[in-house]
């Protein structure tokens, strides 16, 4: 697979990943469920739909460490008064930033600034990059 294509496949994995979280914040579901739901109505490549299921169940096997991080960092802002996209893009991020070590912090917060971009409002570019700097400084992520 050329760079580019690997490079496309984890931008759709992490589109995916995010719609998953946020299907399980908004309703409650357990990852497989949503996983389970998100694949029979909506599809990706496979390489993208393994990316995404392991971010998603990276969440789910560190939901609390994650959002302790977040908390820890955004001071003045309460997880739960959090957009639900911002909320769930900095829990995708966090768990890339924690659990993958092969891909590099500047990655993880370029594809996050992009996923708020497109998702998020106006503010929340600015808002996930500074969360997630800071998360990626406390990690000592280079």
């Amino acid at each position: 697979m050329t760079e580019a294509r690997s490079k496309g496949a984890r931008r759709k994995a992490r589109e995916a990943a995010l719609q998953v979280l946020y299907q399980m914040d908004l309703t409650g579901q357990t990852a497989e469920r949503a996983l389970s739901l998100y694949w029979a109505h909506l599809g990706v490549g496979s390489g993208a739909r393994d990316f995404a299921e392991t971010l998603v169940r990276g969440y789910a096997a560190h939901g609390d460490e994650v959002d302790a991080r977040i908390r820890d960092v955004s001071h003045h802002w309460r997880l739960e008064r959090m957009a639900r996209v911002d909320r769930n893009i900095l829990r995708l991020g966090t768990c890339e930033l924690m659990q993958m070590d092969d891909v590099p912090r500047r990655v993880t917060l370029n594809e996050a600034v992009e996923l708020a971009k497109r998702f998020g409002s106006d503010g929340s570019p600015s808002f996930v990059n500074g969360v997630l700097d800071r998360i990626a400084s406390d990690l000592g992520k280079a």
